[in-house]
C-alpha cells in the first residue's frame, strides 16, 4: 500500500491509519483530503459552493496544523481525517469557481 510515491506526505504511523496491520499511503489528514475531493468533484457538476464558504471549509485544516506544529497539541487522526475532508470539499469547491471565473474572463477576452 505504500507504493504511492508522488504524493507528498509525511506519512508519519504515528498519523496514519492501518489496515490489517499496513499503514495507509497518506496520513490520515490525507486521507480525508483525498476522500473530501473524491466526494465533492461529482457533485461539482449539480452543485457549486462560494468562495467564500469554499475558504470557511479549509480554515479548520489550516487551525487545527498550525495549533498542532507551534502550540504543543497533539490532534487526533478523526480530527485530522474530518478536517481533511472538509478541506478536500473547500479545495475542489474552490478550484472549481478559479477555473469558471477564469474561463469567463477569456471568454470576455475573446468575444
Amino acid at each position: 500500500m505504500t507504493k504511492i510515491q508522488w504524493v507528498d506526505c509525511h506519512r508519519m504511523p504515528s498519523r496514519s491509519f492501518f489496515y490489517k496491520n499496513k499503514q495507509f499511503p497518506v496520513c490520515a489528514r490525507c486521507t480525508g483530503i483525498y476522500l473530501g475531493y473524491f466526494v465533492m468533484i461529482p457533485l461539482l457538476w449539480f452543485y457549486q459552493i462560494s468562495i467564500l464558504l469554499s475558504v470557511a471549509l479549509i480554515l479548520p485544516t489550516f487551525v487545527d496544523g498550525l495549533t498542532q506544529a507551534y502550540l504543543n497539541r497533539e490532534s487526533t487522526n478523526f480530527i485530522r481525517c474530518f478536517t481533511g475532508i472538509l478541506a478536500g470539499v473547500g479545495m475542489s469547491g474552490l478550484s472549481e469557481r478559479i477555473t469558471y471565473h477564469t474561463y469567463k474572463f477569456i471568454e470576455t477576452l475573446i468575444t
